[in-house]
């Protein structure tokens, strides 16, 4: 079944879709770490708002990819662009990338970040990072995909200080293995 995933460019017709995998991975990531209330009125429709805004009017050299299955619809997303005042050194930045609880561990979040990092390739940046809370075990996910280790921040959200690690590909020229021959469809 997972065959069957399709990557490609969201529009604004996606955000309420979106916005449900944004909030549900939220909930399954930040549970016990910020507090229960923020998670309980976090909505779906308010991340759609968001999402639909961004959508609208995207930024110049900024995409959404998203990752969806027949019959099922979106299971995953992810974000990416220039790097905020060339963070770490490194030109392109992975934004976001959620997979939503159920569909997990299959591959799907593989998948979107190597077209991920295909896009920022394509679009010339010469490098990526992204940020992970350093609390997660996905980061060993990121290891696992040719990242490096390259910076660690604290970041305050929601009155909690979130201990993060950035995982960078520096040199996009060669893509990670794990990307080589994935068989996504380009976005």
């Amino acid at each position: 079944m997972i065959d069957e995933l399709r990557i490609r460019r969201a529009g604004p017709a996606d955000a309420r879709s979106i916005g449900r995998v944004h909030v549900e991975t939220w909930r399954a990531t930040y549970a016990g770490i910020v507090p229960d209330q923020v998670l309980v009125e976090m909505s779906a429709d308010g991340k759609a708002s968001q999402w639909r805004r961004m959508l609208l009017r995207p930024q110049t050299g900024e995409v959404v990819l998203v990752a969806e299955m027949p019959q099922v619809g979106l299971v995953g997303f992810a974000s990416c662009g220039r790097a905020d005042n060339g963070a770490l050194g490194i030109d392109g930045e992975i934004h976001t990338l959620y997979v939503h609880p159920d569909w997990q561990e299959q591959g799907i979040g593989r998948r979107l970040l190597c077209s991920s990092l295909r896009w920022l390739k394509r679009s010339g940046r010469t490098g990526a990072f992204l940020w992970v809370l350093a609390q997660n075990p996905s980061r060993f996910f990121y290891e696992a995909m040719g990242g490096e280790r390259i910076g660690e921040r604290e970041e305050k959200l929601w009155q909690v200080a979130l201990p993060e690690i950035a995982y960078g590909w520096p040199d996009l020229s060669i893509l990670p293995p794990a990307c080589r021959g994935d068989r996504s469809r380009r976005a």
